[in-house]
């Protein structure tokens, strides 16, 4: 073929066509080489990205702390604004800057600090101590390895080392406590009283101001916006499964799964650590190895735990004599563990190297690892097996069901009469959620997406919960819209008059305080509105006989001259205007605070000044590090 073409295309048309071709494969080819790569990422801190899984992740782990701290009152439709967005991104920008600085300055958790975290978390105790066995099994539970959970610990961990070791390091000296506590404790005397409200001549509402206030006011007066929904609901426990596994297959999953009922070996353990600076010099190398040797060759099972009091670096084990529980492979850095399970109950070991500094072991006590027989298991075994079986048939469903409300994204029903499910309905519910599945953020979530709102189609899976899963197509909107003013005009009648009586009380209220500036009487210009005046000598700054908003107010006015008090006017928390004096104020009694409260806010000071600090180092390291964010992805 190409020599036939070869043959055809001679002369000088056969080169301006080749070079034609040329032209255009080089121009096409080369311009790849022009072409610029796609960002995905939502951040780039420096060179590090947060990708979009990243952020992502960030939003679902702050949705679910916001759920678990406000319950019913949660409001799915706040994670959907960008505000709420770019904080969680900000979180995560600030993290990664901390890492950063971690990394530059050489600070990591250690493996002790580490091991200390995870042996205090209660859901891996029995009976107030660390089980590894329940800690495999809560792992396995949410399908991670102990490998991968201490990873993502550790990193959790590393976010927070800067911050402790900055408020750590916070100094509030003893005049700062002073200052702080003579105006927490300052007294001031006080005088105020309620202005009643004025009656209200003027209460003739024209037509006209009727429809201007609803006009002008329209947002007070709609129904929200709201649907209703049809939606496919697969529930794990509604699952009926008939087949019973037999012997042999129970026997057959034991011998696969016979690792599980092993109990490993294990080793009880106390230690002594001589800790080795960061960064230490040959000198201080060899003293530390010096100590601990020396401390090894006095060590024996019966002054260990003195010798541990005594001597050890590590604050977490020394007052329980160096005690380390019992400890299994895999927990401690490869160093510890060889020397550890290299001993024989009753030793003590040489110093051990690691990047605490050098540990003297003591081996106190040893399990070796065994299986528990068919017999023990058997119950356990069968359980697992119609677990697994009904989470076989759930995902199967679940899956099934996707994939036919996917290729029919117009409706429920193909999908209904493929899987013999029913087609159930909600009732109607705006963007804070519902009764029954409506109250399930997620689901709120999906029904008001533009995909399954405005485009119409069926939402994806939606998990509510362990093998519980709904999808889930609009049937009803109602969009917000305002209520015909024959159906408010009462309310907004009201309103408008409220108005009226709050601009003829604060009218009242600021005459009366002119009067009070111009030296008259308080008790004088309270009467001339029928009201008494309440004396509060000596009202400090929690004073729970005095409005908030009343007490705020009198905290925040100057110090009054000799007989010339300040005055100012108060709206309460119930809509009334109230009048104070502050005649008198006195520093705080600093005698009268106790050693132990003092400690206390001391302490509250520290982390104070602290977070303050961890903040300007945040805002430094932002200053000094190249921030990109592309809000479109967010």
């Amino acid at each position: 073929m190409l020599q036939a073409l070869r043959n055809k295309l001679h002369g000088w048309p056969s080169i301006v066509i080749l070079g034609i071709c040329v032209f255009a494969i080089s121009f096409f080819g080369i311009e790849s080489y022009f072409a610029s790569r796609t960002d995905t990422y939502v951040a780039m801190v420096g060179k590090h990205e947060i990708s979009q899984r990243d952020f992502q992740d960030g939003m679902n782990e702050a949705r679910r702390q916001a759920m678990a701290r406000m319950g019913d009152q949660f409001d799915a439709a706040a994670f959907e604004q960008p505000e709420t967005k770019r904080q969680v991104l900000d979180q995560l920008i600030n993290q990664e800057l901390l890492r950063q600085a971690n990394e530059s300055m050489g600070m990591k958790v250690s493996d002790l600090a580490l091991r200390d975290s995870i042996a205090s978390a209660p859901e891996f105790q029995v009976n107030g101590q660390f089980d590894p066995a329940t800690y495999r099994a809560v792992l396995a539970a949410q399908n991670m390895t102990p490998a991968s959970f201490e990873a993502s610990q550790r990193a959790s961990m590393e976010v927070g080392l800067l911050p402790r070791a900055i408020i750590g390091s916070a100094i509030v000296t003893d005049a700062d406590m002073d200052r702080y506590l003579t105006l927490l404790y300052q007294r001031r005397d006080l005088r105020w009283f309620t202005v009643p409200r004025p009656a209200l001549t003027d209460t003739e509402v024209s037509d006209a101001q009727l429809e201007a206030y609803y006009k002008d006011h329209q947002a007070d007066f709609m129904n929200p916006e709201q649907v209703s929904l049809k939606y496919i609901e697969v529930n794990g426990n509604d699952l009926k499964i008939d087949a019973q596994p037999s012997e042999d297959e129970l026997k057959k999953r034991y011998e696969d799964e016979k690792q599980r009922f092993v109990q490993p070996e294990q080793r009880l353990v106390s230690h002594i650590l001589v800790n080795v600076p960061k960064n230490a010099t040959p000198d201080q190398q060899k003293a530390a190895l010096a100590k601990a040797e020396k401390i090894a060759g006095e060590a024996n099972p019966d002054n260990f735990a003195k010798l541990a009091e005594q001597d050890s670096d590590d604050l977490g084990s020394k007052r329980a004599g160096g005690d380390l529980g019992w400890l299994e492979k895999g927990v401690t850095n490869p160093a510890f563990d060889s020397a550890l399970f290299a001993l024989q109950k009753g030793q003590v070991s040489k110093p051990v190297l690691s990047d605490e500094g050098y540990h003297i072991l003591y081996l106190r006590d040893a399990r070796s690892g065994e299986a528990k027989p068919f017999a023990e298991v058997r119950e356990q075994i069968a359980k697992d097996y119609l677990a697994t079986e009904r989470d076989r048939q759930y995902s199967d469903l679940a899956g099934k069901l996707t994939d036919q409300t996917y290729q029919n994204p117009s409706s429920l029903e193909p999908a209904a009469q493929a899987l013999h499910l029913s087609i159930q309905a909600t009732g109607p519910f705006s963007r804070k959620g519902g009764e029954g599945l409506a109250a399930n953020p997620k689901l709120v979530q999906a029904a008001f997406s533009d995909d399954v709102l405005v485009q119409g189609n069926n939402s994806g899976l939606i998990e509510l919960g362990p093998d519980h899963a709904v999808v889930v197509r609009v049937d009803k909107h109602v969009p917000a819209a305002a209520r015909p003013l024959a159906e408010v005009r009462d309310q907004v009648r009201q309103k408008i008059l409220d108005e009226r009586i709050a601009a003829e009380a604060q009218k009242r209220a600021d005459a009366l305080l002119a009067r009070l500036q111009k030296g008259e009487d308080m008790q004088a210009v309270a009467a001339s509105v029928g009201a008494n005046v309440q004396a509060v000598p000596e009202a400090v700054r929690m004073q729970p006989s005095l409005p908030l908003e009343l007490l705020e107010q009198a905290f925040l006015l100057p110090h009054p001259a000799a007989g010339k008090p300040q005055f100012a006017r108060v709206v309460t928390h119930d809509g009334n205007d109230a009048l104070v004096a502050v005649d008198k104020v006195q520093d705080g009694d600093l005698s009268k605070v106790p050693a132990e409260q003092r400690t206390a806010l001391r302490d509250q000071m520290g982390q104070t000044y602290g977070i303050l600090a961890t903040q300007a180092l945040l805002d430094a390291l932002k200053a000094k590090t190249e921030i990109k964010v592309a809000a479109d992805r967010m």
